[in-house]
């Protein structure tokens, strides 16, 4: 099966095969405490080899079946994970949509990057895989998140009182999305 790649000015926007387990590996351990208070709390068995193993080969056969798709941002050389940028939650049918969930590497917050793996994979998924709306959440005082999604054009929709547990704790989000620009 062909892994997708989607390059952009600064990114190589792709899956990871079951051998490049340890670019991962390095970006998890790398980034554990600058993500802990926008992600779920993490077992220690989460960090393993063998669970970073088991979770590649579970996002591509994820990819084959089309119900998420768990790309990392790769610096031109391939050899760096700079991010994370997940559509998850995928369904067809009448609506068409799915969740984005992101997460940039801690030396390389500010500088565009996720802006521009958000331009190129929203892209992908509107115009290549047909999908009609692009769900992302954000936590309120998560003002970087609020800059990158408004900048890619995602409109708030709501506001969710203790959506999900994050970082030990049910925190409210701010509920945004995207809708395929191609279907108006």
């Amino acid at each position: 099966m062909p892994i997708c790649v989607i390059e952009t000015q600064r990114l190589n926007i792709s899956l990871l095969k079951p051998e490049e387990f340890l670019l991962l590996e390095q970006y998890l351990v790398r980034n554990k405490s600058h993500l802990a208070q926008w992600e779920p709390d993490r077992e220690p068995s989460y960090y393993s080899e063998s669970e970073i193993i088991i979770r590649i080969k579970s996002a591509l056969l994820a990819f084959k079946q089309q119900s998420a798709f768990h790309f990392v941002l790769l610096n031109k050389s391939n050899d760096k994970i700079l991010g994370l940028c997940n559509f998850a939650n995928a369904v067809r049918g009448p609506l068409q949509a799915c969740h984005l969930g992101y997460a940039i590497c801690h030396e390389h917050q500010g500088q565009g990057l996720m802006q521009e793996c958000l331009l190129a994979t929203t892209s992908y998924m509107f115009s290549t895989l047909r999908f009609h709306r692009i769900i992302a959440n954000y936590i309120p005082g998560n003002k970087r998140s609020q800059k990158t999604l408004n900048a890619v054009g995602f409109e708030r929709e709501g506001y969710a009182k203790s959506y999900l547990k994050i970082a030990g704790k049910w925190q409210d989000h701010v509920l945004t999305a995207l809708i395929n620009p191609l279907d108006k």
